[in-house]
């Protein structure tokens, strides 16, 4: 039997992620120690990594669940493992008739608009500067599906509620900081976690000379990997001259800049325009909310992570 943080260790996954899931989706039911600690056996890190995995591959974490659940061998002692409220395989036609139900509910969770207490509590722990408070806001929301979904539909609006706080006085800038910092911590792991996809078309992805908010450039990096690419991610602030030099020192087919600002848009011009003409092989991609002043030979990779990944995958696939 092991403990949450074990547990947490061994699936990979944070321990308000384990206690979310519980809570939320009924994907096991650890055991309790007379303390009331959590136990975990080997059967129920299957299936929290058969979770895992689906949503990992885009499934909504209700249907994720139902089906680790339905997929976990027979436990060897059913009397101990038995959750607390059985999950039983639903019949086809009951999946079937119920499947739009539980699509429109997947819907839900993803939209900005139905998750305001959630986005609330992250703006309000930024102005409370409460780091715990932080965390478990951050883990519960991450906790909701896939990372493309996750960005899409909260991380990226609830940071521009948090960006209207600021500029209303609600949150200081040392209270944005912390949860930005935060956030690029989530996103950094998110994207070691993905791994480098070896033999995969490669790209390199980062932000013009004087470029620093860097938050949706990593989550596209982090994106792309997981959309099968070998993605390099170059951080802010990069030099003209070493967007080229990063480009031919990792064979790239692709280098990707992410354009938030308008302050960024001169700088990421002329990065193109060397890249366009030092190598012309390469295709030149451009992200964030400034890629429409971007010259037109450049790709418009759109506002969604995983979406802009997966067309960009499609573009440089061999």
């Amino acid at each position: 039997m092991l403990t949450i943080k074990r547990a947490a260790a061994l699936t990979g996954l944070s321990e308000a992620t384990l206690r979310a899931w519980e809570r939320r989706y009924a994907v096991v039911s650890p055991h309790r120690t007379e303390s009331g600690y959590r136990l975990y056996d080997e059967q129920q890190l299957q299936v929290l990594r058969a979770m895992r995995d689906l949503v990992g591959d885009g499934w909504s974490p209700r249907e994720a669940a139902a089906e680790a659940r339905a997929s976990a061998p027979a436990s060897s002692d059913e009397g101990d493992a038995a959750p607390e409220t059985p999950a039983v395989p639903a019949r086809e036609d009951e999946r079937a008739g119920g499947r739009e139900d539980e699509r429109a509910g997947a819907r839900e969770e993803e939209q900005p608009t139905g998750d305001a207490a959630s986005t609330d509590e992250l703006v309000a722990a930024g102005a409370a500067m409460d780091e715990a408070r932080l965390a478990t806001v951050l883990d519960e929301g991450f906790s909701r599906g896939s990372f493309e979904a996750v960005a899409r539909a909260w991380l990226f609006p609830a940071l521009r509620a948090l960006g209207t706080a600021w500029q209303a006085g609600e949150v200081t800038v040392a209270g944005e900081h912390l949860v930005a910092g935060a956030v690029q911590r989530r996103l950094a792991g998110a994207f070691d976690a993905a791994g480098r996809r070896a033999g995969a078309p490669r790209v390199v992805v980062g932000l013009p000379p004087g470029g620093r908010h860097e938050l949706g450039a990593l989550a596209f990096a982090t994106a792309a990997r997981r959309a099968g690419l070998d993605a390099s991610y170059l951080g802010p602030d990069l030099p003209e001259p070493d967007w080229v030099r990063a480009v031919s020192g990792h064979a790239a087919r692709a280098a990707v800049l992410a354009v938030p600002r308008a302050d960024d848009v001169a700088a990421a011009r002329a990065v193109a325009r060397r890249l366009h003409r030092e190598a012309p092989g390469v295709l030149v991609a451009v992200g964030g909310r400034r890629q429409d002043a971007m010259p037109a030979f450049c790709v418009r990779l759109g506002h969604d992570v995983g979406a802009g990944a997966a067309r960009l995958r499609e573009l440089v696939a061999p």
